[in-house]
């Protein structure tokens, strides 16, 4: 019998530049953006609250109707996968990327436009149909700390790295 595994990411963030999108030999549609991801904690010894960015590179396949919707600083959710490549840079040394893989039907706009509107471009589901499509719910794992702890986790246009 054969092991099972999961290769699953789910991020919420804001786009750090406009998707750039190009096309296989094949005419299928590949764009590549990055994503910023932020973490705020309370310091326990200072008492300080501090916040910690990171970037995720992102490639979506079949995006050529979300593609125009994806500018820098808008707020999206996407669910992929992670990949690794690795390739020889022009001195022989080999380099190595992580992305997360996604495509069109795994996205969702939010923020600065209306919910769903890139799954409605893409054809998916409710969206499509003319259903408002609701903001994915995030559950806190058990144990995460008290919920009315600091200040709200909403992430506010200040909160934007760029």
């Amino acid at each position: 019998m054969a092991s099972r595994s999961v290769n699953k990411v789910i991020l919420l963030g804001h786009l750090g530049r406009d998707a750039e999108t190009r096309y296989t030999p094949a005419g299928v549609p590949v764009s590549n953006f990055t994503l910023a991801t932020n973490r705020r904690w309370k310091d326990q010894q200072t008492g300080e609250w501090k916040e910690e960015t990171d970037w995720h590179n992102i490639v979506l396949w079949k995006s050529e109707n979300v593609a125009p919707h994806l500018q820098k600083g808008k707020q999206i959710y996407v669910e992929g996968r992670l990949q690794t490549r690795s390739w020889e840079d022009k001195e022989g040394n080999k380099r190595y990327t992580t992305e997360v893989v996604a495509d069109a039907f795994s996205l969702i706009l939010l923020g600065g436009g209306r919910m769903g509107e890139a799954a409605a471009a893409a054809g998916e589901g409710e969206a499509a149909r003319g259903a408002p499509v609701a903001a994915p719910r995030v559950a806190k794992p058990a144990g995460a700390g008290p919920p009315s702890e600091g200040p709200s986790q909403e992430i506010s246009d200040e909160d934007v790295p760029f």
